[in-house]
């Protein structure tokens, strides 16, 4: 067995840990066995599902921003279980891992559509010590060639997000009941929250539109600033924090919403048009290109009017939003099924085991 050492920057639930279950399932498939180092452990809501699975985690007992320690920390694992390759995951991982390496060679994961300008400097100074990038969509791939300068056959793309055919289906709307509204996740500035909530507050008034109940799924920095902004525009929504079930929440809508000012591939816009949900995001990232004429509406980032107009044709017609969220699934199946998602993994096994060979 090839091992691996899987460097992430924390267990919190969602963001880059979402996708390490099947990831390392697969690898182990292709021959590699893996161990994954936290640097952080932050809410620990993903490690019940490494756990399941009977993923090997190391967790640090450490901050975010105390690198030095992180570094020490990430060397001493690395020279008790000698791995042959190290994967990273986003930017704190990825330069720790970079730096701990030694000689040993790097594969560097990417899946966000913004670095922080420092980041990026040093990112684009040490990326030829990784000898490969994987993005986690065309858009973060181009902007990966672009930002750090790296060389297109050093880029290969692996969307990690395999859709679920048998994922919990949304119920369709009914004559009579609210339209359910909601989305899932971080409740920080990148989301967009704020502009959906002065969205929202553009349509209070609006004549002939339904009853909605508007729900935000997740924990952030910004709960109370949201809070706070809904109470002042008289707008009703409720922050419900982490939802340990994040596909039976989905199940309950009838659209989804996904005001984003940047993203990557965005996993958990795809894992609504799983459920069968019509999607109305910002057309950024992957986004545009999942969400097409008949499952769901793109909009400018950052553009409340552009927004409550969009939002306000799709809650005119509520009756059509069950064949809108069945289009959308089979959109998503079609684009990233299971089948897909081997595929593209097995390519970047193989990747892996020619750098390996390379190095001997």
């Amino acid at each position: 067995m090839i091992h691996i050492a899987y460097v992430i920057s924390s267990v919190e639930g969602g963001g880059a840990a979402l996708p390490v279950v099947g990831v390392v399932q697969l690898l182990r498939r292709e021959g590699f066995d893996v161990t994954v180092l936290a640097l952080s452990r932050r809410d620990g809501r993903s490690l019940p599902a490494l756990e399941e699975a009977g993923i090997a985690v190391r967790v640090r007992e450490g901050g975010e921003t105390d690198h030095l320690a992180a570094l020490r920390w990430l060397r001493h694992q690395f020279r008790e279980l000698t791995p042959a390759l190290i994967w990273t995951s986003l930017t704190r991982a990825t330069l720790l891992g970079q730096l701990a390496a030694g000689r040993t060679p790097v594969v560097s994961w990417q899946h966000n559509a913004f670095l922080k300008p420092a980041n990026r400097r040093l990112l684009r100074l040490l990326q030829r010590r990784s000898s490969l990038w994987v993005a986690d969509s065309e858009q973060v791939a181009q902007l990966t060639r672009d930002r750090l300068v790296v060389e297109a056959e050093r880029v290969l793309v692996w969307p990690l997000f395999a859709a679920d055919p048998n994922a919990p289906r949304a119920t369709p709307w009914h004559h009579g009941e609210p339209v359910r509204v909601g989305s899932l996740g971080r409740l920080h500035q990148a989301k967009g929250y704020d502009v959906l909530i002065d969205a929202l507050a553009r349509l209070r008034g609006v004549a002939d539109l339904p009853p909605i109940e508007v729900t935000l799924a997740g924990e952030g920095a910004e709960r109370e600033a949201l809070a706070a902004q809904a109470r002042s525009l008289g707008v009703d929504i409720r922050l419900s924090g982490f939802v340990a079930e994040p596909r039976n929440y989905l199940a309950g809508l009838h659209l989804y919403l996904q005001p984003s000012r940047r993203e990557g591939l965005c996993v958990a816009a795809h894992e609504a048009m799983a459920a069968g949900l019509p999607v109305l995001a910002s057309a950024v990232g992957e986004l545009p290109n999942s969400i097409v004429e008949g499952t769901g509406l793109t909009v400018p980032p950052g553009d409340p009017e552009a927004l409550a107009e969009a939002l306000e044709s799709l809650l005119r017609h509520p009756q059509n939003l069950a064949a809108m969220g069945k289009s959308a699934r089979v959109r998503v199946l079609e684009q990233f099924g299971p089948d897909r998602f081997e595929a593209a993994g097995r390519t970047i096994a193989e990747r892996l085991k020619s750098i390996l060979r390379h190095e001997r």
